[in-house]
């Protein structure tokens, strides 16, 4: 069962965290049902197969309640981690590189990757179905903050497609870059959906363009734990995949008119219509790891769009940073 709460807001600095790292522990309510807090990087449609593994009791029949809270950006839930404020951080694995090159002595592992390519859509202020790259040479963008895994995404697919000039805006914050564009600030702005379909939907904004498409599968958004964690609760963290793969293989097998019902207790301010056209174009561009486990060669254009950017000061290999042991466990069971 998930139980959502208001964001964490943690502030301090991951610097700051890396020698005072206290164990979180997994809590037995009343109930019999093992309470996990879960700190997610923001709430999206992006996400359904973790909201599903709630709303179709995969959760509780692992015996687990799902406390689940919004970091607000992949630094705030990597803080929460580090700092014992939740016990599974749900956001992109470069958070944790960050922590690994940084020489932590508990580096956060990866146990399970949920998406494999980056979840936004370009939107423009004009029709364009033969939309390609190279017209946004001159133009100019909001694609995310500085150094954020959506901004440098973006930049690594315009040096790819050979795109120079442009103006990408990094002066507004990611959560206010919507209501930026509808204002009036530039020609473009990246969108997660529903927000993309909604925009789309007022006839005033166009989607030209899938950035995850664009820029091929990637690590996006990953389940990580302190190694202490994972020591302590092996039956919880296998029972939490368990659940969400077996929402993934829901989602894949199920038409999304019938998913979006059972998703909109956890977007009550979106209609039905908006949530099933989500989903349907997450599934079209193939959004979700099927057996949640971390390719070298998906990590390793992580770091290329990193690195691309000046973010990274050395790479790493995957075994420094991802255990697959618990998402094969688990997938050889679901598809045997």
């Amino acid at each position: 069962m998930i139980k959502k709460h208001a964001s964490l807001g943690c502030s301090l600095a991951l610097s700051a965290l890396f020698f005072v790292l206290p164990l979180s522990s997994c809590a037995e309510d009343n109930d019999g049902l093992t309470t996990i807090k879960v700190n997610e990087v923001t709430h999206s449609v992006f996400y359904a197969p973790m909201y599903l593994a709630d709303s179709l009791g995969y959760f509780e029949e692992e015996n687990l309640k799902i406390e689940l809270t919004n970091g607000g950006g992949a630094d705030n839930v990597m803080s929460a981690v580090l700092s014992g404020d939740a016990d599974i951080g749900f956001c992109g694995p470069e958070a944790a590189l960050y922590v690994l090159v940084g020489g932590s002595s508990d580096v956060p592992k990866v146990f399970g990757q949920l998406t494999k390519r980056d979840g936004s859509f370009l939107v423009s202020r004009t029709p364009n179905p033969d939309f390609d790259w190279s017209e946004l040479a001159g133009a100019e963008i909001l694609a995310g903050r500085q150094g954020g895994v959506p901004a440098m995404t973006f930049e690594y697919i315009l040096k790819q497609k050979g795109v120079e000039n442009v103006n990408l805006n990094y002066g507004v914050a990611f959560n206010m870059m919507t209501s930026a564009f509808e204002a009036g600030t530039a020609d473009y702005c990246t969108m997660f959906d529903p927000t993309a379909y909604e925009f789309e939907a007022t006839g005033n904004y166009y989607v030209v363009a899938s950035v995850g498409e664009a820029s091929g599968e990637v690590p996006y958004t990953c389940f990580m734990a302190k190694e202490s964690w994972l020591e302590n609760h092996e039956t919880q963290a296998e029972g939490f995949l368990r659940a969400i793969m077996r929402a993934i293989k829901y989602v894949n097998e199920t038409p999304a008119a019938q998913i979006a019902p059972k998703l909109t207790s956890q977007f009550a301010s979106t209609s039905e219509q908006s949530i099933a056209a989500s989903v349907e174009r997450y599934k079209t561009i193939d959004s979700w790891q099927t057996d949640m486990m971390m390719t070298a060669e998906g990590f390793n254009r992580l770091q290329d769009i990193i690195e691309n950017a000046g973010e990274l000061e050395r790479r790493a290999t995957l075994e420094e940073l991802v255990d697959n042991s618990y998402a094969k466990k688990i997938y050889e069971e679901i598809y045997k």
